[in-house]
């Protein structure tokens, strides 16, 4: 299992929208991240920086069709279309990233 922190920031105007999104996520999208090997994801909120934390925890073992596979998603993509516009990625994130990948720099059980 490799745990996984991702950062974004978000629209003030369109904190309400995100929230009211994130409060009945599509079962189609959530079925989507279970059978590409994704448990114990949560999205944190951090105000007034407007900055979303992603957490999740990855149980595959092959990270890359995994990920595919939910881009690929019809579903999926149409989720984006409602989410993504709230979204505001970060300048320093790396190429090809639109959530910003952090380093676990700790961790205790």
């Amino acid at each position: 299992m490799e745990r996984m922190g991702m950062v974004i920031g978000i629209a003030p105007e369109h904190i309400a929208e995100y929230k009211r999104l994130h409060a009945a996520v599509w079962p189609a999208v959530l079925a989507r991240l279970a059978a590409s090997n994704v448990r114990n994801y949560s999205i944190f909120l951090r105000e007034p920086e407007n900055l979303l934390f992603g957490y999740w925890e990855y149980h595959g073992s092959d990270y890359a069709a995994d990920m595919a596979a939910i881009a690929a998603d019809p579903e999926t993509q149409r989720w984006w279309t409602f989410c993504g516009p709230c979204q505001r990625p970060l300048d320093s994130r790396a190429e090809g990233e639109h959530w910003a990948a952090m380093e676990q720099v700790f961790h205790v059980d």
